[in-house]
């Protein structure tokens, strides 16, 4: 009798196609927890969203909430609907109050391509890229999201916050990732980087932001740190991205350049994301509901396969379960290997590939490997 670890899924599938991309996730998560000893999840499907608020006025109950936060980690494919908004007008974002509850600070946005697929980019460096721009989740202009303000019809007001604690912490993180990477991937000699991207030139709050990155780079003098202003990051996301490490921001300026980031790898569908905290986790595709493709077959699990593996990366080095690594490594490599052959191409790469082959082929991939 197996006598294994097992870790609990809170399962978010969400709205439009977030339910049509988990599904074969979750298969593949089963598939590569079982090429390993000791390991299996135990997932708790959990309702919550702009479908959920259309039927009853509530998008995230508390009880959903609650079993979210006592899980080891979240999955959760995508919510929100253009045509369904609260009172106040927005659409709805219960992973924006997860972020917020739980202090999932650390929105880690990985830029990779991928063999196989055809690069955005001429430049043949664009081919392989593998950099990762963490965006801060809890403060900057989303802190006031919920306190904005409209004077008279006449002026409208929303409030940016940063602070100390929020930057240090972020920091560190940011640091504490570009080691990681260059102690994973080359060795003690490989060098490493983390970037602040800012707009300390206009901005005090920005300037406050530099301040506080600078002291803590003073903390980890193995790493270099650099500067750069948001506008020319995105241009140098375009004209050079291959020169990139760890980028950190602020959290709108995240939120564009990581789309912009998206752009790079052939779009949103091959885009993973995690927001995590010193506590807990959350994991998910950087692309929204898609209600236009609901139904279709279309849509592209990649990314929410990719969140999947990031996730059991992040549960086996925060629990000490190396099987729980192994077998985020070997999803991933699935992925890799699956894309390599340089036949399988996703409808927003111009292909014909849907959500039942790219997930199928995945899987031949991850069964094939040694």
């Amino acid at each position: 009798m197996r006598n294994d670890r097992v870790f609990r899924i809170a399962v978010l599938g969400g709205d439009g196609i977030g339910p049509e991309v988990m599904a074969p996730c979750l298969e593949l998560l089963d598939a590569a927890v079982g090429r390993v000893e000791g390991l299996s999840l135990d997932y708790q499907e959990l309702d919550a969203g702009a479908t959920l608020f259309a039927k009853t006025g509530e998008a995230f109950p508390e009880a959903c909430f609650e079993a979210a936060k006592a899980a080891d980690a979240m999955l959760l494919g995508a919510m929100g609907l253009p045509d369904v908004r609260g009172p106040d007008g927005r659409e709805l974002a219960p992973q924006l109050e997860l972020r917020e509850r739980l202090a999932l600070f650390a929105g880690v946005r990985p830029v990779r391509t991928w063999p196989g697929l055809p690069a955005p980019l001429a430049d043949p460096r664009a081919e392989r890229l593998d950099f990762v721009l963490i965006r801060e989740s809890t403060e900057g202009l989303f802190a006031g999201r919920t306190t904005g303000r409209v004077v008279d019809d006449a002026v409208a007001q929303d409030t940016l916050t940063i602070s100390r604690e929020g930057c240090e912490r972020l920091f560190d993180f940011a640091f504490d990732l570009a080691r990681a990477r260059r102690d994973g991937r080359g060795g003690a000699g490989a060098p490493r980087s983390v970037t602040c991207i800012d707009k300390a030139n206009v901005f005090r709050s920005f300037g406050f932001f530099r301040k506080v990155f600078d002291e803590r780079a003073a903390l980890h003098p193995e790493v270099e740190a650099r500067h750069m202003y948001v506008d020319a990051c995105a241009l140098n996301m375009v004209r050079q991205p291959w020169a990139f490490d760890v980028l950190v921001t602020e959290n709108m300026f995240g939120d564009i350049l990581s789309d912009l980031g998206a752009g790079l790898m052939g779009g949103m569908g091959m885009a993973p994301s995690a927001d995590i905290g010193a506590e807990h986790a959350l994991f998910q595709p950087c692309h929204g509901s898609a209600p236009d493709i609901v139904g279709q077959g279309k849509a592209n699990p990649t990314a929410t396969i990719l969140s999947g593996a990031m996730m059991l990366d992040w549960l086996g080095r925060r629990q000490d379960c190396p099987a729980a690594v192994e077998a985020g490594a070997r999803l991933v490599a699935a992925v890799e290997a699956a894309y390599a052959l340089g036949t399988l191409r996703p409808f927003e790469v111009g292909g014909a590939a849907g959500t039942a082959e790219i997930a199928g082929r995945i899987g031949d991939a991850l069964a094939g490997a040694a």
